[in-house]
């Protein structure tokens, strides 16, 4: 299972092609209470989004397959944040979310359904991957036992997450090669620039 493990987290890491920055990680390990609120929304969100493709594309027997139980997954995945935080004593707010997954979106093609849905799972593949890459790197960096064993634990569901979003782009776009490389080329340089907000998806945060 292990060498399972370091496998997808391989070929997870050659999909992104960049890893997380070293302050970004140094920033989110003297900012952990802002980081699991955030963490908190991103779960939720996620379960937006598939609930919201089987919404729009309810006719994709394949799609749907895979974002119900997805979406089941998301929300089980909040809710055992927001415990968590409960018992650290951490209050879940209102974030402003940093402009990760907009830059993204503003490429995605109004002129056809099928591409348009096929950048969106591209998108969603992406942020699931970095997702995965981020709770990996994090660990080292965490002084909470329980806080590390839970992300031990997330790691691999994001991972097939972004399997199956990738699976899906692939079956309704073809070749998406160069689709992908657009998306890439983007949350590449959005990782590596500097932020004006610290969230889980977001650049290097600058320094108060």
């Amino acid at each position: 299972m292990l060498k399972r493990l370091d496998t997808d987290l391989q070929l997870l890491n050659d999909f992104l092609q960049i890893k997380t920055p070293q302050r970004w990680l140094d920033f989110a390990a003297d900012h952990i209470p802002l980081l699991l609120i955030d963490h908190a929304h991103c779960e939720r969100k996620a379960a937006a989004t598939a609930i919201n493709f089987m919404g729009k594309y309810p006719e994709k027997r394949e799609l749907v397959e895979v974002m119900s139980p997805l979406a089941r997954e998301e929300l089980l995945h909040f809710e055992k944040v927001i415990n968590f935080m409960t018992n650290k004593g951490i209050e879940f707010c209102p974030l402003q979310p940093s402009g990760y997954a907009t830059q993204m979106h503003k490429q995605v093609t109004s002129r056809n359904v099928l591409q348009r849905l096929c950048d969106q799972l591209i998108i969603g593949a992406i942020i699931e991957a970095r997702s995965c890459e981020r709770f990996h790197a994090i660990i080292p960096y965490l002084e909470d036992q329980d806080l590390v064993k839970f992300y031990g634990t997330l790691i691999k569901s994001e991972a097939r997450h972004f399997e199956d979003y990738l699976r899906l782009a692939k079956l309704y776009g073809g070749n998406i090669e160069e689709r992908l490389k657009l998306f890439l080329t983007i949350e590449n340089d959005f990782i590596l620039a500097t932020d004006t907000v610290f969230r889980f998806h977001s650049g290097i945060p600058q320094i108060q």
